[in-house]
């Protein structure tokens, strides 16, 4: 069976979604692209030209291209405050829908989305592309393996400063919001613990370009006694860090630090007598499975499979909320100074 899919929002970030598609054969063989939905036409049909889409409905309703192309999905690629309308209009027309993250504008949208998806019988998933690569796996794989013994801290920083323009200098709570979401989620995919409660600091340093939040400091707590720290910024310019944000893992045992691109190290208590005991070199072996180090390709191929097997995907909105709340959470205490606790 071949999908009848929409994309909904044609602007840059749903070239990565088409490439991913375009790049992985059992995807380019499951996908047929037959509409493309956004405000502005101009933007939709200059996408159909450059990849070779002339034959999509081209529209900027969404019910009306949902019914003269007779969709199965919705590739939701809008910015976050039109996200609750698109996909709730795509799960009322019945059709499955992948999401860019944020899965919504508020947690309230996000709770009614995931109520909607369970009355229509439909999928909603999220494309967390950033869990989906091959660092991440390694880092759940070994945790998993117990090599360090219990997991108690995971502690990441993130350090760029990226000139987009566009919708994100204006953001609210730019980093958090926009970013920050992708290191949370794959926080909590590693530890495989829940959120349950966080304190940040937020700030627009100076020299920043971003109207706000362009910075953030916040400790999290997660079930099982594991705290995950994220120190990062948008605004840093200097030597920087890998957009996956450099890690540490602390074990009861050992630590694994990883700097989010090919460096990996991990070591458990040494045998030599004195104050401190020296380390034992451990290896960290490779992903378990290949087919799920490929980014947007392996999220979408993940979401096309559960919708053929009746299995929920691995970025489910019911499971997805938690990365939501983790980010709303952090933007509450930031603005009141408190501890918040996580609830989803």
């Amino acid at each position: 069976m071949k999908f009848r899919a929409i994309l909904c929002g044609c602007g840059a970030m749903s070239k990565g979604w088409l490439r991913a598609i375009a790049s992985n054969p059992v995807l380019a063989d499951s996908i047929a692209i037959v509409g493309l939905v956004d405000l502005n036409r101009e933007t939709a049909e200059n996408l159909a030209a450059e990849f070779g889409l002339e034959g999509a409905v081209i529209g900027s309703d969404l019910s009306e291209v949902i019914a003269a192309t007779k969709a199965d999905l919705v590739f939701d690629i809008v910015i976050p405050s039109a996200r609750y309308d698109v996909v709730s209009t795509a799960l009322k027309a019945g059709c499955h829908v992948l999401s860019e993250k944020p899965m919504a504008a508020s947690l309230a949208e996000g709770a009614a989305l995931i109520d909607l998806a369970a009355e229509t019988g439909r999928i909603h998933a999220v494309i967390q592309n950033r869990r989906f690569i091959s660092g991440i796996r390694r880092l759940r794989r070994f945790v998993e393996s117990g090599a360090i013994g219990e997991l108690t801290g995971i502690h990441c920083d993130f350090f760029l400063a990226p000139h987009f323009g566009g919708f994100r200098d204006e953001m609210d709570n730019v980093l958090l919001l926009d970013m920050a979401i992708h290191t949370f989620d794959a926080a909590r995919y590693v530890a495989d613990k829940k959120p349950l409660a966080v304190y940040c600091v937020e700030r627009n340093p100076k020299g920043s370009w971003y109207r706000h939040g362009a910075s953030a400091n916040a400790i999290f707590e997660f079930s099982d006694d594991v705290v995950f720290t994220y120190r990062g910024s948008w605004c840093a310019e200097g030597e920087r860090t890998s957009w996956e944000s450099q890690w540490r893992l602390v074990g009861s045992k050992g630590m694994l630090t990883w700097d989010g691109e090919e460096g990996f190290k991990a070591a458990i208590a040494g045998e030599e007598p004195g104050l401190l005991r020296g380390v034992t070199c451990v290896n960290v072996p490779g992903p378990e499975r290949d087919g799920e180090t490929h980014g947007h390709a392996s999220v979408i191929a993940d979401f096309i499979a559960a919708i053929r097997s009746g299995k929920q995907p691995e970025t489910v909105n019911s499971d997805n909320i938690r990365s939501l709340a983790m980010v709303f959470g952090a933007i509450e205490s930031a603005k009141s100074g408190r501890r918040i606790e996580i609830s989803a």
